[in-house]
């Protein structure tokens, strides 16, 4: 909230300097502030946060990419695209710490407020196919990955989704799931008369 408070008061002087600028007639000046003035106002639409943790992400280090990611205090404010990006960071990066259902819950929240990339999205879904197979709701996996199929163009997570929907084949069905609980994990032989 520090980082806004800054942001808009500094907006407010650079605004105000341009304004004195033109006004006494050091037009070259202000055009230069002009742009100055543009990057500060750049600023309140893209967090620097974000695109550190996407740089990181890029690079591999995924340690540092969700400490960027956990600075950002207030994602709600931001704007509904980046809202969704952060949910979505996220949810990939801390599934293991949080578990599941938080980690499906923001997946689905994401999914919700609308990813830019067709990509993105597909990897979204990707996940939360993951996460429902292995929480046995097959039927809505094996949907969520046909519409990552359909997502992803570029054909990057191609070999992904050919394996999960191959482990997707071979799991059992919730249904069986909840009759090898009932008998104790194991199927019991017929008793020998």
């Amino acid at each position: 909230m520090t980082g806004f408070i800054i942001r808009c008061i500094v907006a407010a002087i650079t605004l105000s300097f341009n304004s004195y600028l033109f006004y006494t007639g050091y037009w070259g000046w202000g055009i230069f502030v002009i742009f100055i003035s543009a990057l500060v106002v750049l600023s309140f639409f893209r967090n620097e946060n974000m695109i550190l943790a996407l740089n990181q992400m890029r690079v591999g280090n995924t340690d540092k990419a969700l400490k960027y990611i956990n600075r950002i205090t207030h994602p709600h404010l931001m704007p509904r695209k980046q809202h969704a990006y952060i949910l979505f960071l996220q949810a990939v990066m801390s599934a293991q710490s949080e578990g599941m259902t938080q980690s499906e819950h923001k997946l689905r929240k994401a999914i919700g407020l609308g990813l830019r990339k067709a990509e993105d999205n597909a990897m979204a879904r990707m996940h939360l196919a993951g996460i429902c197979a292995q929480t046995g709701r097959k039927k809505e996996a094996i949907s969520l990955l046909s519409e990552a199929k359909k997502l992803d163009s570029s054909g990057m997570m191609k070999e992904q989704i050919r394996t999960m929907q191959q482990q997707l084949q071979m799991a059992p069905s919730k249904n069986q799931m909840r009759m090898a609980q009932m008998m104790g994990g194991r199927r019991k032989s017929p008793k020998m008369r």
